[in-house]
């Protein structure tokens, strides 16, 4: 049976961060679901390219605009009767770029997404992350962990942006009656990722598929737990559909070593690329993953892709890009 259908529970979205990776994917589920999508996207992270198959199709419109503007609610007039929240720079290399950015649309932008779902009483979602754990404590990670995070660490300009988000959206929920939730992702991975974005997996993938060493971080004795797109997007869903306001995990249930990540994308692509190690960045968390137990228990969710079929179609994916091939730019 089909998450959702023609007749609801939503007739029209909006996305923000639509543009990119995961949103993008939220935008084509919804829209093969029946609902009318608004895409909203400065394109600071995103790209047109992931929602050009989208254009022209009845009920989605592109919105090129910033949700942390104060013009944003005028751009967007709805009506909306549900609002995802996913605007925001992902990998470290964009946060990094653009640290003002990604701690404003956490904030300014995180309010604004909040005044569209209060304007047109709509169910809202926010996109947070396994980074509002930052380098775990506890291990696998439970939404009543409060995290380790550092908050003058150079990944603070993400991790604070999420919990602040967070702490906003409570707020909100308390004291305006927000129909809102929270989804704690972790790392997600799949077609639509940018080559040499800067995270694990679209970086093992195009070395290996350019012939090139995979570059490590530290020992690669750090875990972390993928999950597939497609498992992502249905339990985000879920989470919207089921009006939950407490933080609810959606991750991999399967911990590898990021080695053992490097050594899986090596078989697969069936690259000769050998391993060079690197230095590990600051307050990289040395494990990551999720208990679901709640997602589980809640939404009767749990990852049904496994970690080779997606690897497989990620692979697969980024070997019809030019760029993949091509070794990455020097920054």
């Amino acid at each position: 049976m089909p998450l959702l259908t023609p007749s609801g529970p939503w007739h029209r979205a909006v996305v923000t961060g639509g543009a990119g990776f995961l949103g993008s994917h939220l935008c084509e589920r919804l829209l093969d679901s029946g609902v009318e999508v608004d895409c909203a996207d400065n394109l600071l992270s995103g790209s047109e390219s992931n929602i050009a198959h989208l254009t022209g199709r009845p009920g989605f419109r592109f919105v090129r605009c910033d949700v942390s503007s104060d013009s944003m609610t005028d751009e967007l007039p709805g009506p909306y009767d549900l609002v995802l929240h996913f605007a925001c720079p992902a990998s470290p290399a964009d946060y990094l770029r653009h640290p003002l950015e990604t701690m404003d649309v956490g904030s300014l932008g995180t309010r604004n997404a909040l005044a569209l779902a209060l304007r047109d009483g709509a169910r809202f979602l926010l996109a947070s992350t396994s980074e509002v754990y930052g380098d775990p404590l506890v291990h696998p990670q439970r939404e009543d962990y409060w995290g380790n995070v550092n908050p003058v660490g150079p990944r603070s300009v993400y991790d604070e942006s999420k919990r602040f988000a967070e702490a906003l959206v409570t707020a909100h929920v308390g004291a305006k009656g927000v129909n809102a939730g929270i989804v704690r992702m972790f790392n997600t991975y799949g077609p639509r990722m940018r080559a040499h974005d800067g995270r694990a997996v679209p970086t093992f993938v195009c070395q290996a598929l350019a012939g090139e060493p995979l570059t490590v971080a530290g020992d690669g004795s750090q875990t972390r737990s993928l999950c597939y797109v497609d498992d992502t997007v249905e339990g985000v869903l879920l989470v919207a559909a089921s009006q939950a306001v407490r933080p609810v995990n959606i991750g991999g249930g399967e911990e590898a070593t990021v080695l053992e990540i490097a050594h899986r994308v090596i078989a697969l692509t069936g690259s000769s690329s050998s391993l060079t190690f690197v230095a590990r960045p600051q307050d990289d968390p040395a494990r990551r993953r999720p208990d679901t137990a709640l997602a589980r228990e809640l939404l009767g969710w749990e990852p049904r892709v496994s970690w080779e079929e997606g690897l497989k179609r990620t692979i697969a994916h980024f070997s019809s890009l030019p760029e993949a091939m091509s070794p990455a730019p020097r920054l």
